[in-house]
């Protein structure tokens, strides 16, 4: 780091210092926004009565400042990149980003540790989180949606870790799916009117090929009147509905307590009246709450789950039931899921990078203890195709 830097670094320090104490005395609430704008126009000011000229080296400097000072350092710019899909730092030293769905090394680095975990602070503590010696593992968001998970040195063995998933500020639907040929008319008019109808749907697929994307998608295809309730671990769904309600767990404070699990949230969701509940992930002893509800006027419903395949998801659904500690018979158990599950959508990402829909399944009942499946569409070739199995709910 340049004397220049430095000393630019310290005088900034020194002046937010100032400004954050005079803010407080009168109650003054600047935003981020506000806060890089007055900062760095602070700083240009100090340049010039120094007698430099604002050279892009310059500027430079002073975006660098700035951004390591209240902004997130040298992840600013990568935020900022619409081409990166998602941040992967594994060290301070080391910084990968994933564009078109394939992974690339930046030369872009932290400083060292401290400037790491700083950043990472300033993206939780304004949520009530915390990452310490306590609770190592935190799951928060960015202001814009993106959702941050980040990893302790006492953990990561080669040093504080962090990735961060970006929300897309464009909003997608099935129609963009159809214009770059992911899905056929004959799929996406099924999909729409699976939700229509008002078939429980669960969406299954890896981790990043693109489960909450498409949730959201058929979310986005309830009809308006109908009342939606949405529970996340971490807020990240982006609904434009009139009658919405949003709710997100809560880890526990530094005492250990105040924490608000999904199951909680669920529970207490199954009161507030809706129309249609969407879980972001289902992922432990919630499922059997979420079952039931579908099972007992919530139809329509919609969740994620992490599996490989149709037949894997119900697997892992069953396990997540026993989760629960109910004690009920294997039998009980898929009857529930039979009856409660309509449509498996199934995901993945390719080799290349494209995350596609691989097939689309029907749960059509319950034989010799078996889940039974019929698959209405699967991708072969390039496109996803009709298998020629007709639909037993979906009438097109």
């Amino acid at each position: 780091m340049s004397e220049h830097h430095q000393q630019l670094k310290h005088y900034l320090r020194a002046q937010l210092q100032r400004a954050a104490l005079q803010a407080q005395a009168n109650q003054d609430r600047t935003s981020q926004h506000q806060l890089i704008e007055q900062a760095t126009e602070l700083l240009q000011v100090y340049v010039r009565a120094q007698g430099h000229q604002l050279d892009r080296e310059l500027q430079q400097t002073i975006r660098d400042v700035v951004d390591d000072c209240i902004g997130l350092g040298p992840l600013t710019q990568l935020l900022a990149d619409t081409s990166v899909s998602e941040i992967m730092v594994n060290s301070y030293q080391s910084i990968f980003v994933e564009r078109a769905g394939c992974l690339q090394h930046t030369d872009i680095q932290f400083a060292d540790e401290e400037s790491l975990l700083r950043v990472i602070d300033r993206i939780v503590l304004p949520l009530g989180r915390r990452l310490d010696s306590a609770q190592p593992m935190v799951d928060a968001r960015l202001p814009d949606g993106s959702r941050v998970n980040a990893v302790l040195a006492v953990l990561a063995t080669r040093g504080t870790c962090m990735t961060i998933r970006k929300f897309s500020r464009q909003q997608l639907s099935l129609n963009d799916l159809l214009q770059q040929q992911l899905v056929t008319a004959d799929a996406a008019d099924y999909l729409r009117t699976a939700v229509q109808q008002r078939r429980n749907i669960l969406i299954v697929g890896g981790t990043g090929t693109g489960k909450t994307t498409l949730l959201n998608m058929l979310a986005a295809e309830v009809p308006s009147e109908q009342r939606i309730v949405t529970i996340e671990d971490a807020a990240e769904l982006r609904l434009e509905h009139a009658n919405l309600i949003s709710l997100e767990a809560r880890p526990a404070n530094a005492e250990g307590s105040g924490h608000v699990s999904i199951r909680e949230l669920l529970i207490n969701a199954l009161r507030m009246r809706p129309d249609r509940i969407v879980i972001g992930e289902c992922r432990g002893a919630e499922a059997i709450d979420m079952l039931q509800a579908m099972n007992t006027g919530h139809d329509g419903s919609l969740t994620t789950l992490h599996a490989n395949s149709p037949r894997e998801a119900l697997q892992r659904l069953e396990v997540m039931v026993m989760m629960a500690g109910l004690e009920l018979p294997f039998i009980a158990i898929r009857q529930l899921i039979a009856s409660a599950i309509h449509v498996v959508i199934h995901i993945v990402r390719a080799n290349h990078g494209q995350r596609r829909i691989q097939q689309i399944t029907e749960i059509t009942g319950i034989d010799a203890s078996t889940i039974q499946q019929a698959v209405i569409f699967q991708w072969q070739g390039s496109d996803l195709q009709a298998t020629g199995i007709p639909s037993e709910w979906v009438q097109r």
